[in-house]
């Protein structure tokens, strides 16, 4: 399938009356024309390639709207996700991560990073995503991840033992088993300098030299306080010391930071990953977003723990808690914002996020008709726009969802409820 678009968001910006050759599922070719050619599929509103949600814990979609009686903090919220990880078996977690990559898919996300811990050392649980993944129609990058302590010289709780392999020896044996294909890629990941202790934490970052690297770094400031409390440096530090940090490496929520940190970031050239409604929903923080791309840390987005699934309201949440950390607005340019949602480097898939020949056919229409997106600029959609607005979603060439409904899943919201009600009865 071919397709024209009314406007395309192009490596060199905005054009009008694109076509969009597609071969095999990449774009073999890009052109503006006059007219329209018979056979094509037409898309309205502004298109831009299809987004990349570099963070996800698949499993939190279910405690979506049952966490906010009582208040509290991250450390509470945290016995509640422990709870849920409890009742996971790979055939729930398959049919509640279907539904939730279908939300994804709806949303306008091609491809999604899933920070994974929940494997009780076999690889069930990431056979059980991967299926999720191919159904929704999207791409997966599985961030298997090293899970060995319950804090610095902490034991693991009962749940926490689910999350662990033992060592990161043994972690790295069974990840080694996985293999990328279309569907999925593999990755590791570090959960955090919480839960890997100081002599594992060059293993992890050694294990896959050729994979993308994920690490939660800094979200809490008693995660600082403790590692500086144990071993004299930051976790930024921490990780530098390991050989942890680097272009493959992306350090996700980046919030606590240091001036020293944020150059040990940049000058290695670790990406950083915000999920802005995640850390606004547990009151983590604002991290220094612009800070860390001056300094040379790509950005990337995510949505975590799914107290939203938009990439659209990530983005603007980007720019809106600089400017409520700054008191400037623009921050970050459309430009730069649009670069943010679709930076599939950080998911290992550098050849995805651009509309050009030879990238994955990747597309989102998003329409600029609707309440919301009435009279804004073309090009400042990014800001006007949400999730409610994404018309038509392409993966590969191939249409996943169109008005609002997935074309294999149909009714997502139905597999939503039906999948978290089996967990929480």
């Amino acid at each position: 399938m071919n397709f024209w678009c009314e406007r395309a968001w192009l490596p060199g910006g905005l054009a009008e009356r694109v076509l969009i050759r597609v071969e095999d599922g990449r774009i073999a070719s890009v052109s503006t024309v006059d007219t329209i050619p018979l056979g094509v599929r037409r898309l309205y509103g502004v298109v831009v390639p299809g987004f990349a949600n570099a963070h996800s814990h698949a499993f939190h979609r279910a405690l979506r709207g049952r966490t906010h009686d009582g208040g509290g903090t991250f450390w509470t919220w945290r016995e509640g996700m422990y709870a849920l990880a409890s009742k996971l078996t790979p055939q729930s977690y398959y049919r509640l991560a279907r539904a939730v990559y279908g939300e994804m898919a709806l949303a306008g996300v091609s491809a999604v990073g899933e920070f994974h811990y929940v494997h009780d050392r076999s690889n069930e649980f990431g056979h059980a995503l991967r299926e999720a993944a191919k159904d929704a129609g999207i791409r997966l990058t599985l961030l298997d991840t090293c899970y060995l302590a319950g804090g610095i010289d902490q034991p693991l709780n009962e749940v926490q033992q689910r999350f662990s392999d033992g060592t990161a020896e043994a972690w790295a044996s069974r990840v080694g088993e996985l293999k990328s294909d279309d569907v999925m890629r593999v990755g590791a990941a570090i959960h955090s300098v919480r839960a890997v202790p100081r002599d594992e934490l060059r293993v992890v970052a050694q294990a896959f030299p050729d994979a993308p690297l994920h690490v939660h770094l800094s979200e809490q400031p008693a995660e600082n306080e403790a590692c500086l409390a144990a071993y004299g440096l930051t976790p930024a530090g921490l990780l530098n010391e390991a050989g942890a940090l680097s272009p493959r490496t992306t350090a996700v929520h980046a919030t606590h930071l240091t001036p020293e940190d944020i150059a040990l970031l940049g000058e290695s050239g670790t990406g950083a990953c915000f999920c802005p409604t995640t850390e606004a929903d547990l009151a983590d923080g604002i991290g220094p977003a612009r800070e860390l791309a001056d300094a040379g840390s790509p950005i990337s987005l995510g949505s975590d723990q799914h107290a939203v699934i938009d990439p659209l309201l990530e983005t603007r949440a980007l720019e809106h808690n600089e400017r409520l950390r700054t008191g400037q607005r623009g921050r970050f340019s459309p430009q730069e914002l649009l670069e943010t949602a679709t930076r599939h480097s950080a998911l290992g898939r550098p050849e995805a996020g651009r509309i050009e020949p030879g990238a994955p056919c990747d597309l989102v229409a998003i329409s600029c008709s609707t309440p919301r997106t009435a009279g804004s600029l073309p090009q400042q959609v990014f800001l006007s726009a949400t999730a409610s607005d994404v018309d038509t979603v392409v993966v590969g060439g191939r249409v996943v969802a169109s008005g609002g409904v997935h074309e294999t899943l149909g009714d997502v919201g139905r597999l939503l409820a039906d999948a978290i009600e089996e967990l929480w009865a």
